[in-house]
Formats: structure tokens, C-alpha cells, sequence
């Protein structure tokens, strides 16, 4: 129809001829190439607008195109393809029914009238898209439905589809067709003017009757409704009685209400009503009354003013105006239910402003019953679901997609989500992986199993290293206590209690002062004890070498020597940790990344090389006594500690060797629990290796534990 719109206004623009029309335009048809053409629809621009709306509400991003295989349906695709692809919206298949909308049985072979229906029918059955868009004029859906009705009643296959239609389909008029497929056409969708019944419309229908005033359109129209005519127009058929109704004739056949066509001309007519009204009524009555028909003579260009202006509200109630020589109207959603008896329903289900706002009631939609889910879907794939993310399938289109589940620390809480999302640093997902959940604080806690383990430990081992220190006091002047120094004994037996409890300031939330001082407390009470065992080895070694005659290291037996021993050693290790402490010192942290369901509370050590150095410093006097020890275990001397010493420097190297794999392989707060451990397990080994022999002797070997037997080993 624009076609002819168009060829009319190249005519009549060389004259300024007003024309209007209530066919639908396309975009490129402009005011500015066609300034006298008056539309009584909204541009086919803004039915793209309504149906892309629609697929969207409905999420039908797989969908299939039939065209009429001509320029209009190439200015069609021209302008929906590219607004469909914006919207991601792909299309499945492409079908031009320009054979079968064109179809003649004179002009075409029976065989290709049969591949024709063949092929709409093959790519309708193979296609996964339930969706169908398609576009063409009135004559191109009786075609259609009688090639459905072909593929449908002859080769007894049930297409399933949505079908969206354009507003200049006259869909009524195909239901009368032989054949029609009523239930492939349940539940079509259409767009079509925003129309209202007017008043007197269906009264003036109920009351029209054959007689001598009917043109001869109407009795045409009789003669093919009721098989009648009124005398004197046909002399071939049964003459009217004059009891024919037209609300007794079936829908598919006459409507007793306006169509959207209807309503357009109905508009148009007023329009020109009121622009000459308008034109005619500042006109003096009594020149009106004195010369009408000189009144009348006007030129067509001046009501090119007049229409532009027209606004009114026509019987239906509609409010009518032209912007920019277009009406300004609303587009209905229209949904339609057909019966086996060429019956149909049209309900309005949604809506879209002349501002293209889109709003659509889809509760109120009746699907085709071919659907076993409503509303139905229409996508390449399954959508994805949460957790996961869509992956392109290369070569193929957007739409069809594999879906991939998220990263370990990502996560998606829609569905079809294009990319998975990295959580809040202080939240992960969920095993769903489709919801971030806040993480837990973790740290070697007291009430954990672990940290009441650990406790107990530390507790169990601390008084039993009080007893010992008892069991010495109250036999402070027994030779076995008198032989290896009594003041380096307690010197070692007090700082491994303190070493013991030095463990308690890693365990429970890290605080500034408990990361300030847990380095360091257990840094210089392990220098303080090495250095005791240390002094100890070097007290045996001077004892024996002064036996020996002539040798000059007697005079460096005694106290002095081995708290100078003590002293140097420890402070060296005092000035490492006070060092560290005044540049860099260790301070409360919390690792957001080291585990993926907690934050970890943890103590940063500030600088890492001091902090090496303090453990460096205590190993290194670990080596040295092992050392020292290991070249005196076989002097002859009455209680020599130098092989009891050794071995407890053994079990000293061996724990913080194997401690130093542990601890860089663990993380959170398991790494405070090797470093307890090692804590634990190597200031056990100084307290048994060196005072459990003792204690065996002082408790359940008294006899042994005398001066007498000193002199009696002395003299053998």
C-alpha cells in the first residue's frame, strides 16, 4: 500500500494536494520528502520499537523472520534486523514468501507449489525458535495459513509457534479461509492503532437494511453473506426479505465492531471535517448564506494550515492531532483466541504510548495450548542458570551460548549472566556460587578444640617444669644439682617456663601488644635458655681440659665465665629484637585472600628479614651447642650433661628443620599452630633430655645422688 501512497504524493505534491492516508509508513518516507502526506498511523519505526519491546519483555531472544519477497519486505529486514541485533536478539531462520504470497497455479508448477510448502513447512518443524515475526500485507496470510493447514492436515505435522503479525494484516479475513489452521493461529500476537467503540456504530449496523439505498458494494456484500440481493441489482438471486441481520453472520465473516483500519478512516474523515470547519466558520454568516458555492471554491493548498492544527476529540473519545503530519496515537497489543468455528476473541493485553513506553498485562495472554510452558520460551539454549556464566560458541550466533560454571571465587546471582563477579573482599560465594556470603574472622582461638588443645599443653608442661624447679630448690645442695652449675640451672629451667608461656601470646585475637611482644618474648627466653645449655657444654669442656696437667684453663672455671656466657649471648639477641621493634615492629593484619571463606586475623611481622634474623640467631646457638656438646658426650666426668645435652639439641634442629617446610605450606591460622608447636615441641625436648635423667636420679635413685659415690668413682 505505501507503494501506491507513494506514487500518489509524487503526483499530487506538484498540485500541494493534502493526502491522507491510514496505511503504515516507513522511516525513510519523511515529511521532508513528502511534506503533504497527513498519516493516521504511527510509523512502522515505531511498531519495531513495540515488538523488539516485546520479545524483551518476554526474554524471546531466538526467533524466526517470514517476509514478503519484495521491496517492502526488504525495507522490513533493512530496519528490525539492526535493532534486533542491538537488543541481542538473533534470528534462527529467514523465510521470504514471496512464491507463495504470489502464487498462482497458472504461473507455477505443481511441483513448485509443493516445494514451496515443503520448505516453509521443513525449516518451521526443524527450528527450535517458537517465535515467528511476520510481515506483509493482508494478502500474504492467506497463503501462509493454507500452506500450514498443508503441512498440518496432509503430512499430520503439529507446528507449535508464536506468531506475531503486523498491524495491516486483516487477520479476520484469513479465518474465513478454507482450511485455515485455527489452532496453529490460537494465541497470535498482534499490533495494531489504539482504537474505541463509536457510539451509534453497532446500532447503525443492527439496523441496516437491504433496500433501494444500498450501493452497490453493499450488495455485493449481500449476495455473497446471504445469498440475496434486492430487486432490480441482480436478477440471478433470491430476492432480500429484509430480515437479514448482520450480527448473525459468523466473525470471520463481518465484525460488528470497527476494525483498526476503520477506525483510521473513521479519524481521517474527521480530520478533514474539522480543518474545513475550521477553514469556514470565521466566514461572515450572511456572505456563507448569500454566495455558497463561491465559498466553497477554495485551493487545496490552503488546508495545509488548517490540518496541521486540527485537535479534537472524535465520537470514540480519542483525543486526534497531527504531530508532524503524523497522528499521534497509541499502539495495542492484541492477542487472539480462535475456535474451531471460524469464531475469535481479541483481547488487549498491553499497550505502547506514542513516547514508546511498552506495557503489557502478560497474565491476561491465552498461549497456544501446543505449549506446555506459559508463557513459553524462546532462546537458542536453556538460559543459564545462577552460578553460571555464558560463554560464546565460536562461529555461531550470541544467542546460542554454553554455559560455564563461575571461578571458585566468583559468582552469579542471574540468570543467563554474562560474566561471573569477583565478590566483596570481605565476602565469598556460596557452594552455589550464586550469592556472596560475609566470611568468619579466623584465629587460633581459646575455645577452638585445636587452642584448648594447645593450652592444655602449654599448662600440663609448665607445671611440670615448676615441679622440676621444686624438686631442684629442695635439693639444692645434693651433688647432682651442685655438679653443672646451680645458677645456670635455674637460669635454663626459668626461661623454659617462660618459653611455655611466651606460647599463650599466640593464641586469641591478635592485639598490638600481643604482635609486639609474641616474636620477641619467644626470640630471647630460646636465646636465654640455648645460651644456658650452651655455657653448660663449655663448663664441662673447661672442667675436663683443667684436669689435665699443665693446662692453663683453670682459671676460667667458675660462675663468671658462664654467666658472661649467658649474658653476651642473650643480649646479642635482646639487640635484634629491640631493633626490630623500634623500625619495623610486627602489628595486627587481617589477609583477605589467603583463604577464600575466612579473613584472616593475624599478626603482620613488619620486617621479614628481622624477623628471620631472631629465628636465624636462635638456631644458629642451637647449632653451636650441638656442636659443643657433641665432641663432649664422651668425657669422662661424674654427671656429664654434655650427651644428655646433645640429644636435646637434636630434638631442638630436628623440630625447627622440619617446622620451616610447615610453616610455609600452611596459612591462616594453622600457621600459628606449626609455630606453637614447634615452640611446644622443641622446649619439651630441652626439659626432658637434660632434667628427666636427673629427676629419675634425685627422686627414685636418692642413693646415687651422694658425695660418697662421688669419691668412690673419683678414686676407682
Amino acid at each position: 500500500m505505501v507503494e501506491y501512497v507513494i506514487q500518489m504524493a509524487n503526483i499530487l505534491s506538484h498540485y500541494k494536494f493534502p493526502q491522507i492516508t491510514y496505511g503504515t509508513y516507513e522511516t525513510p518516507v519523511t515529511r521532508n520528502n513528502f511534506p503533504f502526506i497527513y498519516w493516521m498511523t504511527i510509523r512502522e519505526g515505531t511498531l519495531h520499537t513495540g515488538i523488539v519491546q516485546l520479545l524483551l519483555h518476554f526474554q524471546w531472544t531466538w526467533i524466526g523472520l517470514i517476509v514478503s519477497d519484495d521491496e517492502s519486505g526488504e525495507g522490513f529486514l533493512q530496519r528490525l534486523t539492526p535493532l534486533l541485533a542491538r537488543n541481542s536478539i538473533c534470528v534462527a531462520f529467514l523465510e521470504r514468501t514471496g512464491v507463495a504470497k504470489n502464487l498462482n497455479l497458472e504461473e507455477h508448477t505443481q511441483n513448485t507449489y509443493l516445494q514451496t510448502i515443503l520448505d516453509i513447512r521443513s525449516t518451521l518443524l526443524s527450528t527450535t525458535a517458537k517465535v515467528v515475526i511476520v510481515s506483509g500485507d493482508s494478502q500474504s496470510l492467506g497463503p501462509l495459513a493454507i500452506i500450514l493447514y498443508i503441512a498440518e492436515f496432509l503430512y499430520k505435522s503439529h507446528i507449535g509457534k508464536i506468531w506475531i503479525t503486523p498491524p495491516q494484516w486483516d487477520f479476520t479475513s484469513a479465518i474465513d479461509i478454507e482450511g485455515f489452521c485455527a489452532k496453529t493461529f490460537h494465541g497470535t500476537l498482534s499490533f495494531t492503532t489504539s482504537t474505541r467503540p463509536v457510539p451509534g456504530f453497532q446500532y447503525f449496523l443492527q439496523t441496516l437494511k437491504p433496500d433501494k439505498s444500498l450501493t452497490l458494494f453493499l450488495c455485493i456484500f449481500y449476495k455473497y453473506a446471504f445469498r440475496c440481493c434486492h430487486d432490480g441489482k441482480f436478477k440471478t438471486c433470491k430476492h432480500c426479505t429484509g430480515e437479514e441481520k448482520l450480527e448473525s453472520l459468523p466473525q470471520s465473516l463481518f465484525e460488528m465492531e470497527m476494525s483498526d483500519q476503520s477506525y483510521r478512516i473513521y479519524n481521517a474523515l474527521h480530520a478533514v471535517a474539522h480543518a474545513l470547519n475550521a477553514m469556514f466558520l470565521p466566514r461572515p454568516k450572511t456572505k456563507l448564506n448569500r454566495d455558497t458555492s463561491k465559498l466553497l471554491n477554495f485551493e487545496a493548498w490552503q488546508m495545509h494550515a488548517f490540518l496541521k492544527n486540527v485537535h479534537f476529540n472524535n465520537g470514540a473519545g480519542h483525543e486526534v492531532w497531527f504531530a508532524q503530519e503524523e497522528m499521534s496515537s497509541e499502539l495495542d497489543v492484541i492477542n487472539w483466541v480462535t475456535f474451531p468455528n471460524k469464531s475469535f476473541l481479541k483481547i488487549q493485553v498491553g499497550k505502547m504510548s506514542p513516547s514508546q513506553e511498552f506495557t503489557i498485562h502478560h497474565d491476561v495472554v491465552v498461549w497456544n495450548s501446543r505449549f506446555k510452558q506459559n508463557p513459553p520460551g524462546s532462546t537458542c539454549v536453556e538460559s543459564c542458570r545462577v552460578g553460571h556464566s555464558k560463554t560464546v560458541r565460536e562461529g555461531e550466533a550470541i544467542c546460542c551460548y554454553d554455559c560455564t560454571l563461575c571461578p571458585d571465587d566468583m559468582m552469579s546471582n542471574q540468570t543467563d549472566a554474562v560474566h561471573c563477579v569477583i565478590c566483596p573482599e570481605d565476602e565469598y560465594p556460596n557452594k552455589n556460587q550464586d550469592q556472596c556470603i560475609p566470611k568468619r574472622m579466623a584465629f587460633l582461638n581459646y575455645n577452638e578444640p585445636l587452642g584448648i588443645s594447645l593450652v592444655s599443653i602449654t599448662f600440663s608442661f609448665t607445671a611440670m617444669t615448676i615441679l622440676v624447679i621444686l624438686i631442684f630448690l629442695k635439693n639444692w645442695n645434693t651433688p647432682i644439682v651442685k655438679a653443672n652449675n646451680q645458677n645456670l640451672t635455674c637460669i635454663l629451667l626459668t626461661s623454659i617456663l617462660l618459653c611455655y608461656l611466651s606460647s599463650l601470646l599466640f593464641l586469641g585475637k591478635p592485639s598490638k601488644v600481643s604482635c609486639l611482644l609474641r616474636q620477641s618474648a619467644f626470640g630471647i627466653s630460646f636465646s636465654v635458655a640455648i645460651s644456658s645449655v650452651l655455657a653448660k657444654t663449655i663448663t664441662v669442656v673447661l672442667a675436663f681440659m683443667a684436669t689435665q696437667p699443665g693446662n692453663r684453663t683453670r682459671k676460667w672455671l667458675g660462675k663468671k665465665v658462664a654467666h658472661s656466657i649467658v649474658l653476651s649471648c642473650s643480649l646479642i639477641q635482646v639487640g635484634i629484637c629491640t631493633v626490630w621493634l623500634s623500625t619495623s615492629p610486627p602489628f595486627p593484619n587481617v589477609d583477605m585472600h589467603s583463604q577464600t571463606e575466612h579473613i584472616i586475623v593475624e599478626c603482620n611481622e613488619g620486617s621479614i628479614f628481622m624477623f628471620h634474623s631472631v629465628l636465624g640467631y636462635v638456631g644458629f646457638q642451637a647449632v653451636s651447642s650441638f656442636t659443643v656438646a657433641f665432641f663432649a658426650r664422651k668425657l669422662p666426668d661424674t654427671f656429664n650433661e654434655a650427651k644428655f645435652i646433645t640429644f636435646s639439641m637434636l630434638v631442638f634442629c630436628s623440630v625447627w628443620i622440619s617446622f620451616i617446610p610447615a610453616y610455609l605450606s600452611t596459612k591462616g591460622k594453622d600457621v600459628v599452630a606449626v609455630e606453637v608447636f614447634a615452640i611446644l615441641a622443641s622446649n619439651t625436648g630441652l626439659l626432658i633430655c637434660i632434667f628427666l635423667p636427673k629427676c629419675y636420679v634425685i627422686v627414685l635413685k636418692p642413693a646415687l645422688n651422694s658425695k660418697q659415690l662421688l669419691t668412690e668413682k673419683k678414686s676407682n
